[in-house]
This record gives C-alpha cells, sequence and structure tokens, in this order.
C-alpha cells in the first residue's frame, strides 16, 4: 500500500485548487482553503488521515539494531552498549512516554462516530475504526511492553480542562486488557486479507496475530515471574486463533525463504512496502565496502548467531574452539559451515569466498563475469604465528590478484556481512544519494511468527506434539531433512529441552528482523549474552605457505577450502575485554520513566521501583 504517494496526490490536488481558487480582497473568504473540518466529509481525506498513523507506527527495517544482542557488530568493533555492559543510569535508560498517535487514533474515532453513512458507509467505517484501535493497540503495547503500565487515554482530551489532562498510570494488567479489547474488536470487522490499492492495510490475522503477540509476552517470565499458567492458556488459544484466520485468508509459509522480502507474498501478515522514489530503502550500510557507496560495515553477523543455524539434517552445528588446533576438526568444522547448512543460513549471511549477490562488476574494476567470488579472509604475516592469541591482518592481503578482492579493509570485522531483504538488482553506481532507493517488502509480522507463538505456548500448556509439528513445519521450509523420525532433527522431549528448541528456531528464523534482545528480555534470559563474554567471531585464515585464491576460486569447493584454517576471535572489539564484555543487569527488566515527564506530574507518573519508585509493573 503507497500511502505517501497517495498522500501527495491529495496535497496536489488541494495545492491546486488553493492556486486557483484564490481572490484579492479582504472580506472574501475562499472557500477552497483547508479546514480541518472539510476532511471529515470527504471519504478520500478520511482515510489519508489514518495512513498518516501507518506511516508513523509501521515498523521499518531494523538495520543496524543487531549489535544490541548476539547477532551481530556494527563498523570495526569497539561499540558494545552501556546497556549490555550493565551500566545503567535512570537518566539515560528510560522510555518516553509518546501519546501522538494515541491522540492521532482517538480523535478519529471520535470524529467517526457519528459520520453520516452519505460519507462513509457502515462497513468502511467500521473497518476504519477497526484499523485504528489496532495502532492504538500498537502504540500502547510500544510503551507497556518497556515500562508496564501507562495512562489510559481513549478519547479526545479537551485542553481546555486541565485537570482532565492529568490521567494517572493505569495498572500493567489494566493496560493490557485495553489492549485485548481493541484487538478482539479490530479483528470482528477487518477482513481476512486485501488485494489491489488496498493491500498493506491490517487484517483480521493481524490483528489476532498482535494479540497473540501481546498476550505471549504477557504469559512470558519478564511479566509472569509466577508462571501463571491460565495466561498461557489465554496466549495458545489466541496463538491458535491467529493461525487460523492466518489460514482463512489464504497466508502460510512462503516456499522458498530467501524470496520472501522480495515480492508481495503469502507469508507477509504486516508488510512495509519500500518503493522508489516514495518511500525506498537504503541498504548501503549492510553491504561491504567494494559494494557500497557512502556506508558499510553493519550488521556483520558474530559467532554466536553463526553457529546457530542447524546442519542440513537438523542437527546443531559442531563447535569446540578447544579442537580448533586439531587440523582433521578444523575442516570438518568449515565443511559442515560452509556446505551443509539450512537454507536460512545463505539467505541471511553472506560469506566471503563467495560471489556477492548484486550485478557489480566494472564497478569496482572486475571485468569477469558476476560468477567472480569476493574474498574477507586473513593471512598470517611473516611476524606472526598461528598460535598468536589474535591474528595480525595483512593490510597487503591479496593485493594484485583482482580488485575485486578485499585489500586489507580493517572496518571489516567478522568477514560475514548480513544480506537478508537486499535489494540484489543494485550495483555501486546506483548507491547514489536519492538513486540509493531499494525496494524491498518488509514483514514486520509474518506467518511463521503466527507458527512460533503456537510452538511456544503448546509447548507451555502441555501440547508438546502440537509444538514439535509446528516447529517441524518451519524447519521443513528451511530445507532441512524430515529425518528417520519425520522430525527434521528436534530430538527435544523434555518441555525445557522443547522450549530452548523454540528459542533456537526463533534466533534464526528472525535473525537480523528485530526480535533477539526484545526475546531474551521476555524470557529474562540476559544470562545467555552474559555467559558469551566478549562479541567473537572466527578468522578464516589462510594456511602458511598455501596459495593465495584467485577470484575463481570458492570457500565451497573442498580443494579451496583446505588451504584455510578457522581461528577464533575472542574478542572483537579494540578495547580491553574487562570494559567489552557482555555484563547486563539481571535485576533490571524494566525501563524507567523519563525522569523529565514524571517531573511535570509527580503524583499521576510513580517511577518504577526497579528505579527508586512506588509503581510496580509486575501489577
Amino acid at each position: 500500500m503507497k500511502y505517501l504517494n497517495k498522500n501527495k496526490i491529495i496535497l496536489y490536488i488541494v495545492l491546486i485548487v488553493l492556486g486557483a481558487s484564490c481572490k484579492k480582497g479582504l472580506d472574501y473568504q475562499n472557500t477552497a482553503a483547508i479546514n480541518s473540518q472539510n476532511v471529515w466529509t470527504d471519504s478520500v481525506l478520511i482515510k489519508s488521515y489514518l495512513n498518516d498513523v501507518y506511516g508513523g507506527l509501521m515498523p521499518r527495517w531494523p538495520i543496524g539494531s543487531s549489535a544490541g544482542a548476539d547477532e551481530g557488530l556494527n563498523g570495526s568493533g569497539g561499540n558494545l552498549g552501556t546497556y549490555q555492559r550493565g551500566a545503567l543510569d535512570v537518566a539515560v535508560d528510560f522510555t518516553n512516554l509518546d501519546y501522538n498517535y494515541i491522540d492521532k487514533t482517538n480523535y478519529f474515532m471520535d470524529k467517526l462516530a457519528d459520520m453520516p453513512t452519505s460519507v462513509l458507509s457502515t462497513s468502511t467505517k467500521g473497518r476504519l475504526v477497526g484499523e485504528a484501535k489496532f495502532w492504538r493497540a500498537w502504540a500502547y503495547w510500544n510503551m507497556v511492553s518497556s515500562v508496564g503500565g501507562v495512562p489510559l487515554i481513549l478519547h479526545t482530551q479537551d485542553g481546555n480542562d486541565v485537570n482532565s489532562l492529568k490521567v494517572p498510570r493505569s495498572k500493567t494488567s489494566e493496560c493490557v486488557a485495553q489492549i485485548i479489547k481493541d484487538l478482539d474488536e479490530a479483528a470482528t470487522v477487518l477482513p481476512l486479507n486485501y488485494s489491489g490499492i488496498d493491500y498493506g492495510r491490517i487484517n483480521r490475522a493481524a490483528a489476532l496475530g498482535f494479540k497473540a503477540r501481546v498476550l505471549l509476552w504477557y504469559a512470558s517470565p519478564l511479566f509472569n515471574p509466577s508462571n501463571d499458567q491460565a495466561r498461557w492458556t489465554n496466549a495458545y488459544n489466541a496463538a491458535k486463533a491467529a493461525v487460523q484466520a492466518a489460514d482463512a485468508g489464504g497466508f502460510g509459509l512462503f516456499e522458498n525463504y530467501k524470496l520472501i522480502w522480495y515480492s508481495r507474498n503469502k507469508e507477509h501478515i504486516m508488510t512495509r512496502q519500500y518503493y522508489y522514489p516514495d518511500s525506498y530503502m537504503n541498504f548501503n550500510s549492510i553491504r561491504p565496502l567494494m559494494f557500497t557507496n557512502g556506508a558499510t560495515n553493519t550488521d556483520q553477523p558474530i559467532l554466536p548467531l553463526l553457529i546457530a543455524y542447524p546442519k542440513r539434517d537438523g542437527s546443531p552445528l559442531q563447535f569446540d574452539k578447544n579442537q580448533l588446533s586439531n587440523a582433521a576438526y578444523n575442516q570438518q568444522f568449515l565443511t559442515d559451515f560452509y556446505t551443509n547448512r539450512d537454507d536460512r543460513f545463505y539467505a541471511t549471511i553472506f560469506c566471503g569466498g563467495t560471489v556477492y549477490p548484486t550485478p557489480d562488476i566494472n564497478t569496482i574494476g572486475m571485468t569477469a563475469p558476476r560468477s567472480r567470488s569476493y574474498w574477507l579472509a586473513w593471512t598470517w604475516k611473516d611476524t606472526a604465528t598461528p598460535s598468536a592469541v589474535v591474528p595480525e591482518r595483512n593490510s597487503t592481503l591479496f593485493t594484485g590478484i583482482s580488485p575485486i578482492i578485499q585489500n586489507g579493509d580493517e572496518n571489516c570485522a567478522t568477514g560475514f556481512f548480513q544480506r537478508k531483504g537486499l535489494d540484489t538488482t543494485l550495483d555501486r553506481n546506483a548507491l547514489v544519494g536519492v538513486a540509493s532507493g531499494a525496494k524491498s517488502w518488509f514483514s514486520p509480522m509474518r506467518y511463521a511468527e503466527l507458527l512460533l507463538m503456537l510452538a511456544e505456548t503448546a509447548n507451555e500448556t502441555g501440547n508438546s506434539n502440537e509444538a514439535i509439528t509446528t516447529l517441524s513445519a518451519i524447519r521443513k521450509r528451511a530445507g532441512i531433512a524430515a529425518g528417520a523420525s519425520g522430525k527434521y532433527g528436534i530430538t527435544a522431549t523434555s518441555q525445557a529441552d522443547l522450549r530452548t528448541a523454540v528459542m533456537n528456531e526463533r534466533q534464526v528464523e528472525f535473525a537480523f528482523e528485530g526480535f533477539r534482545l526484545s526475546d531474551l528480555r521476555r524470557w529474562k534470559r540476559y544470562d545467555i549474552l552474559n555467559s558469551q563474554g566478549t562479541r567473537r567471531t572466527f578468522f578464516l585464515m589462510l594456511n602458511k605457505g598455501a596459495p593465495l585464491p584467485s577470484n575463481t576460486d570458492n570457500i565451497m569447493t573442498a580443494a579451496v577450502r583446505a588451504n584455510f584454517s578457522a581461528v577464533i576471535i575472542d574478542n572483537l572489539d579494540k578495547t580491553p575485554a574487562s570494559n567489552q564484555s557482555y555484563n547486563l543487569n539481571l535485576n533490571h527488566w524494566f525501563n524507567a520513566l523519563n525522569p523529565a515527564q514524571i517531573s511535570i506530574e509527580p503524583d499521576q507518573l510513580p517511577q518504577n521501583k526497579e528505579w527508586g519508585g512506588s509503581f510496580d509493573p509486575l501489577q
């Protein structure tokens, strides 16, 4: 749905009318001038008002956010956040209470309450109110998931009545109840799906899917430390209903994981379409140096994500850094790592020594076809030995072999790049100014999320077989073999083991889509990050005496791979490990309220208990 384009057309029409209608004379009343009341007599302008809410609240590609967890690294290291290092401060780690779009949706619904059918039909009005209720619930949850209960404001406020503006924080439970009420009411009036110009508007599956997401969070340890089973049952029922609604609407798992972000398809429950020139995307920063223009080296995958993807038989990749000194083990690790992973690995991560998937040829001096490899690897300097703690990068690595081969880019810290959703049709020359706009379809909620919510809640409510069946569908789409058991490599039998299986599946299925840190928070599993210590990777290191690879070589070839070894890098950050280690605070799970906002109405906005206040986010 091209909201910005539609709004531009409307604005042009308004400006043309204004220009044609202006007359001189102090007593002249310009009836064509922009008047707020005119909006509510025109069905097109009414929809455009709501489109502005879509434009403001629909999530965007979360490029650069992976460094918050154990997915990626931005730049050359040394930027582990203070939150990740456990250095918390109420003046920094706060959430602003933002009612901008809540005010807009309240005003919109209040204006439509008595809208005559001559302006909007009953069914259209009901649908638009349903969309507004969805976005109001979305805006409220953005705050509640961070700080707990917030002031509930459900109608347009009167700025002339100061006392009516003083609304106290509601309990978290009251906020969740209101959010669910909005979503339930939205689901009853929203269609199963859309097509044509309305493609991308909120549908019934999105409303029920978001309800399932909210109830999943509310049942998770973050909000449910006592593990109240009633909450898990509610979340399970909601996830079940969301999947059923999605099925009825024609949604499902798109067959090719790598292509999910390149077209409209049945995977997208919600979608933000990027297109040139009105709503374009800039993927410059996730591209390697030689294939980009203006930005590079964002979201470089690090070791925990690199080894999280299973092998094609569904079994986990075996990695033991203590055995890397064993040549046979090292070579088997590299073989499994590069050639034996599920489809999601190759769709998400670019590995040096393979062909970069863009049409760059002459732009970087390469005259051969696009079949040539781009190497991201390292060699030992003459002054270093393979036993060195941290290998030194050679600034003249591969110089003179081919212009496409990287010449010691110090900013490339890991040797791997994120490629999910990348517009592969643009070469480096296209990445200049506004012409850098890439096309993509980002899905903030897709069918796979509904399935994984169903798997997680099924496991927590004792429906282990359903959890395994649902997980199997996800893994089957990823190209994993069914195996003799027909469980696609799932060996978990206990509830605890299945819980871990769901966690692992979410990590790889949603890599770089903005889920990882939030998942770890709602599970209260920051210990997973803390146990990793520093941010790590392994270098693809050319063996001493081995020939330099050419751009016709490929790391997927056994003979080429035999010239390399994996060497662990235990600290990607440049400062001492003691200052750049995961040390997330296990006593702070909710953000503080902004002290500046509290100071305006301290009696109405008590601070959270974790930050010295009296408000309990668990109530």
